[in-house]
């Protein structure tokens, strides 16, 4: 059952990052140098990096490096992907957890624990580490496999514009086990759920042109005291095995 709806799910996709992709062009900033990095290790974990290099006025960088930002950069990513699948999927909110589902519960296809948020001056972290679902193996389900997205300033370089800056955004997937590899087959799961994820994450990229970051649900960082640098350190960037 899933392979065909990971196919329906990827035309979706596609079909609404393109449309996405026409309106960034005429958006503030501007998006570039998009990358992908898709690996499956020999025992079955996929780690899997999209990247790309945001620019944006230095005034509206600054107006967005704070925690409330970096977590309505979590909703954006969460907003992306429910509308580029027309509404299919959708993330409903626990106290200390996420929810992918299809339509609607009990049809989970992957349940993370609530996010964890770090900052500094540099650089910006959220992570979701991944509990299980239905698109998670058993070997991967509770284990150390995780969702990240991950913010960087970058420095000036010779030939940048004046009264522009630019940072570095990564949508990460690190040990992650899917279960349709182990149920169906790798080239399955390369041709649906991880061509899925690649899309998205490019779509979502694109989208940040915009500068149109949603509203968080649940506010952690909205009280003005919070918006200062968030205490702890920064996660590695794809720490783990994967």
């Amino acid at each position: 059952m899933l392979a065909p709806l990971l196919a329906l799910l990827a035309l979706a996709a596609a079909l609404i990052a393109a449309r996405r992709h026409q309106r960034a062009e005429r958006a503030p900033a501007h998006i570039a140098r998009l990358e992908d990095h898709t690996t499956i290790a020999a025992g079955g974990a996929v780690r899997s990096v999209q990247a790309g290099e945001l620019t944006l006025p230095a005034d509206a960088l600054e107006r967005l490096w704070s925690p409330m930002q970096l977590e309505r950069l979590a909703r954006t990513y969460w907003r992306f992907l429910s509308r580029c699948t027309l509404g299919l999927i959708r993330v409903d909110y626990g106290a200390d957890e996420r929810t992918v589902v299809f339509l609607r519960q009990p049809l989970r296809l992957l349940r993370f624990k609530a996010p964890e948020y770090a900052m500094d001056a540099q650089r910006g972290t959220v992570r979701w580490r991944i509990e299980d679902g239905l698109l998670v193996a058993r070997r991967g389900r509770r284990g150390d496999g995780y969702l990240q997205i991950d913010v960087q300033r970058l420095p000036a370089a010779a030939g940048d514009q004046p009264g522009l800056a630019r940072i570095r955004v990564e949508v990460a997937v690190a040990n992650f086990y899917p279960s349709i590899a182990r149920r169906l087959s790798t080239p399955v799961y390369r041709v649906t759920q991880s061509r899925i994820h690649v899309l998205v994450a490019y779509g979502f990229l694109r989208s940040l042109a915009r500068l149109d970051l949603a509203e968080s649900r649940v506010g952690r960082f909205s009280a003005p005291e919070t918006d200062s640098p968030v205490a702890g350190d920064v996660p590695s960037r794809h720490g783990g095995s994967a």
